[in-house]
């Protein structure tokens, strides 16, 4: 290697490496917008990136044409657990940005005369945002569906003890280690304590998440509430069935299982056995006709 290429390697490496410095410095220093980090959220890395060009398509984002949209990320950020990590504009923002991204890679494939990739990349970096927010509802909804039986439990215990719902809340709550229901209910709690009435914060609670099982829950409370019904007798019939329906969810996820393994083990497994077991035998019938 001549002195010139050797050179221009070693400053084309100082240079990169500045770059990187720089990027990587800003990147530790960026921040999401006056949000409440009382309770840790993981953001996707892609999404801290973009963040410093949100400026980009923010006014957009903010404008009358896209109430309606940002009214509908609202209900998901609320679902998702992450309204108060990002706003509405701010993820509708995020949405168009990577809408952006995905038309200049486009605009890129395009002018090189190759489509068939750039076309692909265009395709999940636009839909991404979308495919995330889902996969963030779907989990968290679990979650709920799965803490919410043993939750029940220790709150009828409580209850038919003799104590009141609110204080065997509290102190359930002191108590359980921090999840998605825990997040909800401490929130409904809150309210409950700056005066807004308990069925209203429960219902209010139900909105937000969206969850068939919260929500069936909530109802059958509220509905003791207003009849006057014990609240401990509809906590315990809301438990039994919850947990039925979480031990049948259970079955059938385990009956499917061995049907969903016949294509990892028709397509990898299957494959390598029979390279395995007939490779010598055919490598000494190759030779042999050899």
């Amino acid at each position: 290697m001549s002195l010139t290429a050797l050179l221009a390697a070693v400053c084309a490496g100082v240079s990169c490496g500045c770059l990187s410095f720089l990027f990587l410095k800003r990147f530790s220093s960026m921040e999401l917008e006056k949000r409440d980090f009382t309770r840790e959220k993981r953001v996707p890395l892609v999404f801290k990136i973009v963040l410093p060009l949100l400026s980009l398509t923010r006014p957009l984002a903010g404008a009358n044409s896209c109430a309606l949209w940002r009214k509908s990320e609202q209900v998901k950020l609320e679902m998702a657990g992450y309204s108060t990590v990002f706003s509405a504009e701010d993820f509708v923002a995020i949405k168009l940005l990577y809408c952006l991204l995905a038309l200049v890679i486009l605009f890129a494939g395009a002018l090189s005369g190759k489509l068939a990739i750039p076309f692909l990349m265009g395709v999940l970096i636009a839909v991404y945002p979308r495919v995330w927010m889902s996969a963030t509802i779907k989990a968290r909804q679990l979650s709920i569906m799965k803490a919410l039986p043993n939750l029940l439990d220790v709150l009828t215990l409580s209850v038919e003890s003799g104590r009141d719902l609110i204080s065997s809340l509290r102190d359930i709550l002191a108590r359980r280690r921090p999840d998605a229901l825990g997040e909800e209910l401490l929130q409904a709690f809150s309210e409950i304590q700056l005066g807004r009435k308990r069925s209203e914060a429960l219902k209010a609670m139900a909105e937000r998440v969206r969850q068939i099982d919260l929500t069936a829950t909530v109802n059958a409370i509220c509905q003791a509430d207003e009849l006057g019904v014990s609240i401990g007798q509809q906590l315990r019939i809301q438990s039994d069935m919850q947990r039925a329906k979480r031990f049948a969810l259970a079955e059938k996820l385990a009956n499917e299982a061995s049907v969903k393994i016949i294509i990892p083990v028709v397509l990898f497994i299957l494959p390598a056995v029979f390279i395995i077991l007939l490779g010598p035998l055919l490598l000494q019938t190759a030779r042999m006709f050899r």
